[in-house]
């Protein structure tokens, strides 16, 4: 089973993701698509990892997530895939810059229904976390269409697959897939 959580910065996607890992079972595998390239981003790693009961295992795969989830998601209980907008990332900064914008999207997007169709196979829950992103988010450049548009398709992707699709805002989730067909609040106060 794959739940997608998805959110904005700060949301409190990655405590819902390490909570529903620890009502899975002991056995937990994160895998951080983080690479640390910098001071900051070693701290980020690093806090997640104070949080992390110390018996997981953590798996540093910035590229090969869907082969790394069919590895842990066999012997796991659950495993997070901590986070798909920088795996998106990590793969876009891969690419040469001469490559047509389908080529760029086509690539990321094969990476991500490799993601999906892993996730299906494995016994372990699969928890992925994911940003949402849309205009004004990300900067206004050729580069930056192809990263929103790519993380769109991405996170439809993952939405489709998932048994469960959490928004979280401000450490509160909701069930987003579950309302599907149901009348929403909005719904409800515009009859």
């Amino acid at each position: 089973m794959m739940i997608l959580i998805t959110g904005g910065v700060r949301s409190g996607k990655s405590r819902l993701a390490e909570r529903l890992a620890r009502e899975s079972g002991d056995k937990v595998t994160y895998i951080a698509t983080m690479e640390p390239l910098d001071e900051e981003v070693r701290e980020r790693i690093r806090a997640h990892r104070e949080r992390r009961p110390p018996h997981w295992v953590t798996v540093e795969e910035p590229l090969a997530v869907p082969e790394a989830v069919a590895e842990h998601g066999r012997t796991s209980d659950a495993v997070i895939v901590d986070c798909l907008g920088l795996l998106v990332s990590n793969i876009l900064l891969r690419q040469t810059e001469e490559m047509p914008y389908t080529l760029r999207c086509d690539e990321v997007l094969d990476r991500v229904r490799g993601l999906a169709e892993v996730a299906a196979q494995v016994s372990a829950r699969v928890i992925v976390v994911s940003n949402e992103v849309g205009a004004g988010v990300v900067p206004e450049s050729l580069l930056g269409r192809i990263f929103r548009d790519a993380m769109g398709w991405s996170n439809q992707i993952l939405a489709e697959a998932a048994r469960h699709v959490f928004l979280t805002v401000a450490g509160i989730p909701v069930d987003i897939k579950a309302l599907r067909g149901k009348n929403s609040l909005l719904e409800e106060g515009l009859r």
